[in-house]
C-alpha cells in the first residue's frame, strides 16, 4: 500500500505540477501573431478558396460534404453561410466577416483583451475555414488548431495580458496551469516521437533523397537547384539529425541537462524548413508550441547557473566543439558517400534512374570500400574528440 501509494503521490505530482503563467503568455502572444499573420496571408485569395458558388478555386460545398461523410458535427463556414441567407446576406459577405472575426480574435489574443472569448472566436472560425478548404489545408492548420485548443481551454487571462490589469484578476492556480502545460507537453512529445518514428521507417531520410524532393517540389522549390546538388553530402547528414531529433525528443526533452540542446535542435529545424521551403507560418506555430511547452525558465535557470566573466569562455567553447564535429559529420558522410556505386542522389536525381545494389564480385569491393571508410571515418571521429577536448 506505501508502494502504491508512493507512485500515487508521483503521478499527481507529475500532472498537476506548480507552474506560473509564463508559459500561458507566450502561447497567447504567439497565437495571436500567428492568427493575424494567417488571416493576413489569405486576405486576397480568402473568398476564391472558400466559396461554395463556383466562382472559387474548388467549390466550398464539395470539401464540407466530403466532411460530412466523417462527421456531421464538425464546424464548418457552410453553417454560417445557411445562417447569413436567413438574415439576407450574401455569401460573400459572410465570408468576409468570418475573415474579419478571425482577424479582430487574432488581435484580441495579443493584446490579451477579452482573452478567453478571443480564444474560443479564434478557435471556431480557424477551424471553419480548415475544414471547409480541406483541400487546400495543411499542417500549419493542424497544430494552430491544437494550440488554439489548449488555449481556450487553459486558466487565462495571464499576468501579462490587458484583461488582468482592467479585471486586476487574482493569480490562478499552479496546479491548474502546470495541468494544462503538461498536456501540451505530453502532446508535442507523442507527435515527435511517431513522426520521427515513421521517418526512421523509411530510406529516404536516412539517404537525404526525400530532403531533396521537398525541396525540388513546387511551390517550395525556393533554393536554386544548383546550390541544392552542390551541398548534396549534407542531405543524409540533415534526414539524420531530423530522425534522431524527432524519436529522441520524448527522451531528452525533460532532462534539464539535455533540454535546452534539444530545443534549441528543434526550433533550429523548424526555423530551417520555413526559410528553405518559405512555410513561415508553419515554422512560426511550431517554435512557439515548443517555445510555450518547454520554454519558459529555461533561459533564467541557465543563467543563474552562469558566473561573471565566464559566458563569453563557454560560448567560444561551445561554438567551437560544433565547428569541430559539424566539419567531421561532413567529411565522414562525404567518405561514406563516395563508397556508393552509383551514389544514391547522383543516380535518383541527376541521371533519373534507381540506384542498383552491387553483387559478386562489386559488392565484395563495396564491403571492402565501405570498411576502409568506416575505419577513416573512425579516425576522423577520434581527432575531433582530442581537438574538442
Amino acid at each position: 500500500m506505501k508502494r502504491l501509494s508512493a507512485w500515487r503521490e508521483r503521478l499527481v505530482d507529475f500532472c498537476f505540477p506548480a507552474e506560473s503563467d509564463t508559459w500561458l503568455a507566450v502561447l497567447r502572444i504567439g497565437l495571436g501573431v500567428q492568427v493575424v499573420l494567417y488571416a493576413l496571408s489569405l486576405r486576397d485569395d480568402w473568398s476564391y478558396l472558400l466559396a461554395g458558388t463556383g466562382h472559387g478555386l474548388i467549390s466550398r460545398n464539395l470539401g464540407e460534404a466530403i466532411l460530412s461523410l466523417e462527421s456531421d458535427l464538425v464546424p464548418r463556414l457552410g453553417w454560417l453561410v445557411t445562417l447569413g441567407t436567413h438574415i439576407g446576406l450574401h455569401e460573400e459577405t459572410v465570408l468576409s466577416i468570418a475573415w474579419v472575426c478571425l482577424v479582430a480574435s487574432g488581435c484580441g489574443l495579443l493584446m490579451g483583451l477579452a482573452s478567453r472569448s478571443a480564444a474560443i472566436l479564434a478557435w471556431l472560425f480557424h477551424l471553419c475555414a480548415a475544414k471547409s478548404g480541406g483541400f487546400v489545408s495543411y499542417g500549419v492548420d493542424n497544430f494552430m488548431t491544437i494550440g488554439l485548443f489548449y488555449l481556450m481551454l487553459s486558466p487565462l487571462p495571464d499576468r501579462y495580458s490587458l484583461d488582468w490589469r482592467l479585471r486586476k484578476s487574482r493569480p490562478r492556480d499552479p496546479q491548474l496551469l502546470g495541468f494544462w502545460r503538461r498536456l501540451l507537453q505530453l502532446h508535442l512529445c507523442v507527435i515527435y516521437f511517431f513522426s520521427g518514428l515513421t521517418k526512421c521507417l523509411g530510406t529516404g531520410w536516412w539517404d537525404g533523397s526525400n530532403i531533396w524532393r521537398a525541396l525540388i517540389r513546387p511551390p517550395f522549390n525556393i533554393i536554386d537547384p544548383e546550390i541544392l546538388i552542390r551541398w548534396k553530402y549534407l542531405f543524409p547528414v540533415a534526414g539524420i539529425f531530423t530522425c534522431l531529433l524527432e524519436i529522441g525528443y520524448p527522451f531528452f526533452i525533460w532532462n534539464s541537462k539535455t533540454r535546452k540542446i534539444w530545443l534549441i535542435g528543434i526550433c533550429a529545424m523548424h526555423a530551417g524548413i520555413g526559410l528553405a521551403m518559405g512555410m513561415y507560418l508553419f515554422a512560426f506555430i511550431m517554435i512557439i508550441l515548443n517555445l510555450a511547452a518547454f520554454g519558459p525558465g529555461l533561459i533564467r535557470a541557465n543563467l543563474r547557473t552562469y558566473q561573471p566573466g565566464t559566458v563569453g569562455r563557454d560560448l567560444w567553447t561551445s561554438g567551437k566543439r560544433a565547428f569541430i564535429w559539424g566539419s567531421v559529420l561532413v567529411r565522414a558522410n562525404s567518405h561514406l558517400l563516395s563508397t556508393r556505386r552509383p551514389p544514391l542522389l547522383e543516380s535518383v536525381v541527376l541521371k533519373g534512374e534507381p540506384a542498383r545494389h552491387a553483387r559478386g564480385t562489386d559488392a565484395r569491393s563495396s564491403a571492402g570500400d565501405c570498411t576502409s571508410a568506416v575505419n577513416r571515418c573512425g579516425r576522423l571521429f577520434k581527432a575531433a574528440r582530442e581537438r574538442a577536448d
